[in-house]
């Protein structure tokens, strides 16, 4: 080999063959390795860079055949069958070459899942590419810590299918499930399945970054700690989808006059909106302008054909009244104190509310309250 004699003497082929020590057949493999690795090859040198490996990867010492696995890792130079004599060595040796060779083919790592054990399993799962194919074999045959690191690698290929097989395989895991659930990217058949199964923090980061329907945020609503119409509220403010939302409540007969009025308490004068042309098959862009701009009398023409109690009138006019005499300031907490002041406002006023409505908004206010003085307290800390 031309092209690499002078950075390779023939010193460091005697250490290589007959060094005293591991050690130092170790120091000439890297030597080597990295030499060969950035030469420039003919295909005469690629057949004899070829004899040297494999005469590296047979060497009793497993300081040298680690040598050459970590150095050689992400190199297309290793001959096929070099790597594979590699993946079946030792942890120390195997796990370099699994987790980054290019030259292992789909079949040879999906065998290697099939018979390696967890160690190899989840090097294999971690590589910087992963097809859908070998992803499958994980999924289907993999251990849980495999088939965790595996979704939890985003340069991982998924099928739909495969990742709903995940999901019903490692239902149960806690650790499965938080990986999945923080793929960037998720079919939503399989975000429909992890809403049920994870817990309330996998929840609330699918609810934040991926879409969900309305169907299942009403779902989730009704099995939430406070009362369903607290979450359904507040995830009204998050959809993208606000008229589809609102038809689907509309459907379900959720959209009520208490989750109107509550919705309004909270600031979310845009589902309100969308609520109350919803009901009265009203276009939204009317309904915008007779609560907005068409004096005290549009909010009560579109209220009354909506069709909602003329007890609770003077509640949605005092909350709609706040909402204009109201602006954010752009500060800290901006949304939690246009919140409490609307709250405050609100309750001040003189209303025909529902008991229980009104034992709400208080609640609702004491708990803004308490987060304001547990943030206070926490910058002074």
């Amino acid at each position: 080999m031309a092209t690499t004699r002078a950075a390779l003497t023939e010193e460091d082929i005697r250490t290589l063959v007959r060094g005293a020590t591991p050690d130092e057949r170790a120091l000439a493999a890297h030597k080597i390795c990295r030499t060969l690795d950035g030469a420039v090859l003919t295909e005469a040198d690629r057949e004899r860079a070829h004899e040297i490996l494999r005469v590296l990867a047979q060497d009793a010492a497993e300081l040298v055949r680690a040598a050459l696995s970590t150095t050689l890792k992400s190199s297309p130079l290793v001959p096929r069958d070099v790597a594979l004599q590699l993946a079946k060595d030792v942890e120390c040796v195997c796990l370099p070459i699994l987790g980054a060779s290019p030259v292992f083919t789909d079949a040879d790592l999906i065998e290697i899942v099939r018979i390696g054990g967890p160690v190899r399993q989840v090097a294999v799962a971690k590589r910087p590419r992963v097809s859908q194919a070998l992803s499958q074999a994980i999924v289907e045959q993999g251990c849980e810590r495999a088939v965790e690191a595996v979704c939890a690698n985003d340069n991982a290929d998924f099928a739909e299918q495969t990742l709903k097989a995940a999901v019903e395989r490692f239902e149960a895991s806690d650790r499965v499930l938080t990986a999945i659930a923080y793929r960037r990217v998720l079919p939503l058949s399989v975000t429909e399945k992890l809403v049920r199964l994870a817990s309330d923090q996998v929840r609330d980061h699918l609810l934040n970054h991926h879409q969900i329907p309305a169907d299942l945020a009403l779902e989730i609503a009704t099995t939430a700690a406070e009362r369903a119409t607290v979450d359904l509220v507040d995830e009204a403010g998050r959809t993208p989808d606000v008229k589809g939302f609102v038809a689907h409540l509309h459907r379900n007969n959720r959209l009520t006059a208490s989750l109107l009025l509550r919705a309004l308490a909270h600031g979310h004068m845009t589902f309100l909106e969308w609520g109350l042309a919803e009901l009265a098959s009203v276009p939204h862009h009317r309904t915008w302008l007779m609560i907005h701009d068409a004096g005290p009398l549009g909010l009560k023409a579109i209220y009354e054909r909506a069709g909602l109690p003329a007890r609770l009138y003077s509640a949605f006019r005092a909350g709609v009244d706040t909402y204009h005499s109201m602006e954010f300031d752009g500060g800290a907490r901006d949304r939690e104190r246009f919140q409490e002041r609307m709250l405050q406002r609100f309750l001040t006023q003189p209303l025909t509310a529902a008991r229980e409505d009104v034992d709400y908004l208080l609640d609702k206010m004491d708990r803004l309250s308490e987060a304001a003085r547990d943030s206070h307290m926490a910058v002074r800390a």
